[in-house]
């Protein structure tokens, strides 16, 4: 027991530079959100890989968000009507939707944006899976 709270905290150590460099970008919401997950899942090892997970998969940082929906809002893009509710993990149809690059100034060029129920949203291309709600 003891060596795997030792190798989680050397795990923890070595990534504490990402961390901190993550501040400036949209993973640092999803290393935070990993991290508190994986720690109630998996306590202090579940924490290290739901941290670096988390970063991975990160989108816009929360400084990013309302100058994001601005930009969305100048765009004119019309708004998708989705019956179901608008959550993180909540699959859009295959078709009627239309999806749009981020600017690349915003660094999550994995996604794309839409607007859903006037909501702008960040979906995963592949999987047409939400995986922000802009806020």
């Amino acid at each position: 027991m003891s060596k795997k709270i030792l190798f989680a905290g050397a795990v923890l150590v070595a990534l504490a530079p990402v961390g901190a460099f993550a501040q400036s970008g949209g993973a640092a919401a999803g290393a935070t959100t990993g991290a508190v997950g994986g720690a109630i899942v998996g306590g202090p090892i579940g924490a290290a890989v739901g941290g670096v997970t988390g970063a991975i998969v990160g989108g816009l940082a929360d400084q990013q968000q309302p100058r994001f929906r601005q930009y969305v809002v100048t765009q004119g893009v019309p708004s998708y009507r989705y019956t179901e509710e608008v959550r993180v993990g909540a699959t859009l149809p295959a078709s009627g939707v239309q999806y749009y690059e981020v600017p690349a100034e915003y660094g999550v060029s994995n996604y794309r944006y839409t607007v859903v129920n006037d909501t702008p949203v960040l979906v995963e291309p592949g999987t047409r899976r939400i995986v922000q709600i802009v806020r």
